[in-house]
């Protein structure tokens, strides 16, 4: 038989008829050690255990075997080299002695390190040896194994001396002399090897069982090794392939912050400058006096609500307010309705006068919105410091809260449950003449409202009633600049703190309508209304639709709503491909087209190339899974 091997290339190996094989590209290294024969033996002849199955099995071919130096150069291992499975090479290096780890531990590292399967020997005649392996060799591969996942089979070889060959487990007869099974399978779960007992070197032991077994290893690790190979050739593949662009994320929007609500404190800023007070609380001794508003305490009480003559007694249906209202406040005659600009506010006598003492903290509590019960008793009990007195005032406080035909429940209600009432009762009093002492006149049309209110809620209202302006002292005030439907939306927010457009476009005619008057939370409510409307429409309805983000844009820059200005540019610069193809974008100006271009989505550098990718598939002629 004729063979060559190369050991720098892995060389081209050849049959006795010449028969080449082709490149070798595949391996499998396993590294034996131990002696399979007993020192006792008198046939030291007999073949080894891997010459054995070299020899015999049908899978291997082009068997060489040699001596081999250790890293200090003493001969202490055999180099068997052979092909297995057709092409794959085989390289067995079989070390009878485990001096090799004493003397040369480089060399036996480097084996144990580069095999990928181990095989471990002993006779089950020479329990010495096999002491030495368990307490000495053992800890010296696990150690150079060092956790990796390298299979091990440990060789039981050779029958008993002392009789029948052991199988059991538990057998105890030959303890003293021979290397019993048990001991051997404890071997091989301290390695987590596979193990075996082979009681001769027959065909049937080393092609059957020891080959099956060593195959079965064999393939397993060619398997892996195919598998990562795969996976490297792939990696270098996807390195050298032309790659698809890849499309980056849009930049993030601005973002909006909305303005908190200061309802509340509106109100209570209007009790304390006393603008547009048209009732005035006094004691039976005319000796002080304490400005309110008919508007704000009949929004929050059916007792001012029957004083002032909004409601009846018939409409009450509670007696003991009407006894409350009674006995506790007379109202001058004839001055219960409206009071015109420049007329004196209607006086009102307390005739309890420790109920009077307390007012302006009832009021304070009234106004705030708030309905902080434990405050008010506070207050009024460090003013009154009686518990009796206390308790008679309270008691009036509640009733003059009190929801017709239901108990006194003041104190067990919540603050936020009383706030969502007292802002919708202020509701009732919107786009109605009752009580009202100013009218707007637009479009035609005549719209109601109440001075107080106004002047609370916005500050331009509030120089325009109390300035020297002619609507000061004017109850017709006309209104130009804006629909009556905005106009009417405006107020309602000044009314009740909330305001719910229909549509983007009315959203915008208030914001204007709120830039003109200054009320700056309202024109923040309607930029985000803005916003959400336009983020929750897809890309085929903003293609589609008739509505001008650019007429948006110019009205927001016009009215110095600069948030909304900068979103919407950053929108349209989000959403070029649809807007570039609108007839609108050609009305942007230099400057924003300038943003629009910088800030475009997708940007011009990926739309290049994705069109290069186009035409690089298809010349390869690839189907495209980009878009």
């Amino acid at each position: 038989m004729c063979f060559a091997v190369d050991y720098g290339g892995w060389g081209v190996l050849k049959s006795r008829e010449g028969r080449g094989f082709g490149r070798i590209n595949m391996s499998v290294n396993i590294a034996a050690f131990g002696n399979e024969r007993d020192g006792f033996s008198e046939d030291n002849q007999q073949p080894s255990l891997f010459w054995s199955y070299l020899r015999r099995s049908a899978l291997i071919s082009q068997i060489d075997s040699s001596l081999s130096a250790s890293h200090v150069g003493n001969p202490v291992f055999t180099e068997y080299q052979a092909c297995v499975f057709g092409n794959v090479r085989l390289v067995v290096h079989d070390c009878p002695l485990w001096d090799i780890f004493d003397s040369d531990w480089y060399t036996s590292r480097s084996l144990i390190g580069g095999a990928d399967i181990i095989v471990i020997k002993y006779s089950v005649n020479d329990k010495t040896s096999f002491q030495d392996i368990k307490e000495s060799y053992v800890p010296m591969i696990k150690k150079a194994l060092n956790h990796c996942s390298v299979p091990v089979i440990i060789s039981a070889i050779g029958a008993r001396k002392n009789g029948v060959p052991c199988t059991c487990p538990l057998c105890t007869s030959d303890r003293r002399s021979c290397v019993t099974t048990s001991e051997g399978v404890q071997l091989a779960k301290e390695l987590g090897a596979t193990y075996l007992e082979l009681h001769t070197l027959n065909d049937f032991y080393i092609q059957k069982y020891f080959g099956d077994v060593l195959e079965y290893f064999m393939i397993q690790s060619l398997n892996q090794k195919s598998s990562e190979k795969m996976k490297k050739r792939k990696k270098t593949q996807k390195c050298h392939r032309v790659q698809p662009p890849q499309l980056e994320q849009p930049e993030k929007m601005p973002i909006l912050k909305g303005e908190a609500s200061h309802y509340d404190a509106d109100l209570h800023n209007l009790l304390c400058c006393c603008q547009c007070a048209d009732v005035a609380f006094c004691p039976e001794d005319l000796s002080t006096v304490v400005e309110a508003h008919k508007v704000i305490l009949c929004s929050a009480s059916h007792l001012f609500m029957l004083l002032f003559e909004v409601k009846s007694p018939a409409d009450i249906h509670d007696a003991s307010i009407v006894h409350m209202a009674q006995s506790l406040f007379a109202v001058e005659e004839g001055a219960t309705r409206g009071v015109p600009p420049g007329v004196p506010p209607v006086r009102v006598v307390v005739k309890d006068a420790v109920f009077c003492s307390c007012l302006p903290d009832i009021l304070r509590f009234i106004y705030s919105g708030a309905f902080q019960w434990e405050q008010l008793e506070e207050d009024i009990k460090k003013k009154l410091k009686d518990p009796e007195k206390t308790e008679h005032v309270l008691e009036k406080v509640k009733c003059i809260l009190k929801t017709p035909g239901k108990l006194n429940t003041v104190k067990d209600c919540r603050p936020h449950q009383i706030k969502r009432l007292y802002n919708t009762s202020l509701r009732l009093f919107f786009n109605t003449p009752v009580l009202a002492d100013v009218i707007f006149k637009i479009q035609g049309a005549t719209v109601p409202a109440h001075r107080a209110v106004l002047v609370a809620r916005c500050e331009v209202m509030a120089a325009m009633f109390n300035g020297n302006y002619l609507e000061a002292n004017s109850v017709l005030v006309p209104v130009y600049g804006v629909s009556k439907d905005t106009f009417l939306s405006f107020l309602e927010y000044l009314y009740t703190d909330s305001c719910c457009p229909a549509s983007i476009l009315q959203a915008m005619s208030l914001l204007i309508c709120a830039e003109m008057y200054q009320v700056m939370r309202l024109q923040h409510i309607c930029e985000l209304y803005i916003i959400t409307q336009l983020q929750s429409m897809p890309s085929r309805e903003l293609a589609s639709t008739s509505l001008s983000i650019v007429s948006l844009l110019k009205k927001a820059k016009f009215h110095n709503s600069d948030c909304l200005s900068t979103w919407l540019l950053h929108f349209i610069a989000t959403n070029y491909l649809i807007f570039s193809q609108k007839p609108e974008f050609q009305d942007l100006s230099v400057e924003e087209r300038n943003f629009v271009e910088m800030h475009r989505w997708p940007s011009h550098l990926y739309l290049k190339q994705l069109a290069d990718y186009r035409n690089y598939v298809h010349s390869q002629k690839c189907h495209c899974a980009v878009m």
